[in-house]
């Protein structure tokens, strides 16, 4: 199957988001809406809002800014819904939001949009337990490109190794979405055009948002660690290796890490333990949050990433961290996404954990064709589980779904987007 190098912008929309912002309405007085700029956050609230009469407020212009700084319990103040954009530029409004929703405790009386993460922002008043639902929105998922179901977790857990699926895709079209990303901008883009989106963004990002929520010295540092870090996608995340590679104190590279984690740049995946072993490591992995972007941090494109030398297998791997990642958020069962690894060097890249203690486990290849010795550390925590590790798959860009004894499968990555109830 061949993709298009561009998708018109219009028909691109993050229809799981949209339905549990309106579930959240429904019952919620406060509803938050956080994820990276450009991902469409108020597109989505404009058009889950159409038909509610709301009020919107953006505190990227100035003089609403200035308005709310002066005057909180007023700017707030509203009959009916009331939106108010990138809301992490007066964070100060939560209390005054917090007063209101008090006074008045309707559901949908209030939808905040930020493109930072608002709850974790320094010095933020604990203004709204109980009377706020987060809802977190990324990079448009593959399956709300494409228009199919994005209900793998699900199927996993439901249909363990039984599941069934065959691929039309092969290894460039994976390749391709890798290097394309999510960000609807650039899924409507393609060549120059799309990696001059990638560049600016990046840009933008540190010269405006990381230098809001804290002041930095060194931006050309900080556009530094950006390609360290897209250089280890789906490897382990250590600050002193990154202080040693760019000359700064850990503690620095630490604190910088975490910002560029606050405006959703890059996801930590924490290591998974349940004290099965002594020596399973406690390092997170780190991924970045869209393939394209790393992809265009390390200076790659389809071409280059299809040579025997490129950095695919890591990007592949945090391709598929983040489609998953994605469906966390909507998906029925209650999972959340890990990795494991042994100081022995036994891995599995990733580890998806239900709630009910049920694992499924999840490694991923480049490579078209699987082998045995592929499921060497799924085979390691099955002896480890037991009954508990319900499946093992190793994700490949071949075209079929293959046994490869009890309870271990080989599945084409499409599965992620295709698989599921519709």
């Amino acid at each position: 199957m061949v993709i298009p190098s561009s998708v018109p912008l219009g028909r691109l929309l993050p229809r799981h988001a949209a339905r549990l912002v309106e579930d959240a309405l429904g019952d919620t007085r406060v509803v938050l809406v956080n994820g990276a700029r450009q991902v469409g956050k108020s597109t989505l609230v404009s058009g889950v809002c159409r038909d509610r009469q709301a009020q919107w407020r953006n505190l990227d212009r100035a003089t609403e800014r200035e308005a709310a700084h002066a005057d909180p319990a007023e700017f707030v103040r509203s009959d009916g819904l009331l939106v108010i954009d990138e809301v992490q530029r007066s964070p100060e409004l939560l209390l005054a939001i917090k007063a209101a929703v008090d006074e008045d405790p309707r559901p949908g009386r209030f939808v905040l949009t930020g493109s930072a993460r608002v709850m974790g922002l320094r010095g933020l008043p604990d203004a709204l337990p109980g009377r706020m639902e987060t809802i977190e929105l990324w990079p448009l998922s593959q399956g709300e490109i494409d228009g199919t179901p994005d209900t793998f977790v699900d199927a996993c857990f439901e249909q363990g190794p039984d599941l069934r699926h065959s691929s039309s895709l092969g290894k460039s079209d994976y390749v391709d979405r890798l290097c394309r990303g999510g960000f609807p901008e650039a899924v409507a883009r393609s060549g120059v055009r799309r990696n001059r989106f990638f560049d600016n963004y990046v840009a933008d990002l540190i010269n405006r948002d990381v230098v809001q929520l804290s002041e930095i010295e060194r931006a050309h540092t900080m556009r530094a660690l950006t390609k360290l870090l897209a250089a280890r996608s789906g490897q382990l995340l250590v600050p002193g290796a990154l202080a040693g590679d760019l000359g700064l104190p850990r503690p620095t590279i630490a604190r910088y890490v975490g910002l560029l984690e606050e405006v959703f740049l890059i996801k930590r995946i924490p290591a998974w333990s349940r004290n099965l072993s002594s020596r399973a490591i406690s390092t997170p992995k780190v991924a970045v949050v869209d393939s394209g972007i790393a992809a265009n941090l390390l200076g790659q494109d389809p071409r280059r990433l299809m040579r025997p030398d490129s950095p695919l297998g890591g990007l592949l791997e945090a391709f598929v961290a983040m489609e998953i990642a994605r469906q966390l958020e909507w998906s029925q069962t209650r999972a959340d996404l890990f990795h494991y690894r042994t100081r022995d060097g036994v891995e599995v890249d990733l580890v998806l954990e239900q709630r009910s203690g049920e694992v499924v486990a999840l490694d991923v290849k480049a490579s078209s064709t699987v082998r045995v010795e592929d499921f060497r550390g799924i085979r390691h925590l099955k002896q480890r589980l037991g009954s508990d590790l319900i499946a093992g798959y190793v994700l490949y860009t071949g075209k079929e779904a293959l046994s490869f004894g009890e309870g271990l499968r080989a599945v084409p990555i499409s599965a992620l987007w295709e698989c599921g109830r519709a």
